[in-house]
């Protein structure tokens, strides 16, 4: 039951994710996402069977990094107002609604032990509470990674030396494979500081 529960709020959290990016890009002038009806939380059109589900249920289960992702809403930069500044704009919409989103659940589970909907003797509702923060923040975190496809390569690469970019465009994929599986200590250490701040921002 607690694997399911993770598997549903990583798939509601990549879901947030990328309607932000489409979202971000309507806003700024770009109707392609709302066109293809995927300005929606309904989870129907953006879930992709392997990343969305298959995956993530695998990582979860056997303890590994929890990754896993939806189909990435379309966009077309040429539509934007400003295509080269704007395109860093939708590029982060996604890992910032991600942070916006463990900032909220850390408010609710605040309000909820505020107003004894819940208790703080309760282990397994710390946990799940605590798992949907790390969720998002892991989320939030490596998708901010300077490496293609992920959202981090369309925020900084374009200030890296072109050698670099090439080399990450180059060897991308297999970069963000090395990150998954032998990159989590590092990761996880950043989403624990991380995790640990907005608990003490919140006063939780």
């Amino acid at each position: 039951m607690e694997i399911a529960i993770l598997v549903i709020g990583l798939i509601f959290s990549i879901i947030v994710h990328e309607v932000a990016h489409g979202a971000m890009a309507d806003h700024l002038g770009d109707p392609t996402a709302r066109l293809a009806g995927r300005l929606t939380l309904n989870p129907l059109p953006h879930i992709d069977p392997i990343g969305s589900i298959v995956l993530p249920a695998l990582s979860l289960m056997t303890g590994g990094f929890i990754f896993g992702w939806a189909r990435p809403v379309p966009y077309n930069p040429y539509n934007l107002k400003n295509p080269k500044k704007d395109s860093l704009k939708v590029a982060a919409a996604g890992p910032l609604s991600n942070i916006a989103l463990a900032i909220l659940l850390g408010l609710l589970y605040k309000a909820f032990l505020a107003f004894g909907i819940i208790s703080g003797n309760t282990p397994q509702t710390t946990s799940f509470f605590l798992s949907l923060i790390q969720l998002n923040i892991v989320l939030a975190i490596f998708n901010l990674m300077p490496i293609p496809p992920l959202d981090g390569s369309k925020i900084f690469t374009p200030f890296l030396p072109m050698r670099t970019q090439v080399f990450l465009e180059q060897f991308g994929i297999i970069l963000v494979f090395a990150l998954i599986f032998f990159g989590w200590p590092i990761i996880a250490k950043i989403v624990s500081f991380i995790t640990g701040l907005l608990f003490a921002l919140l006063a939780i």
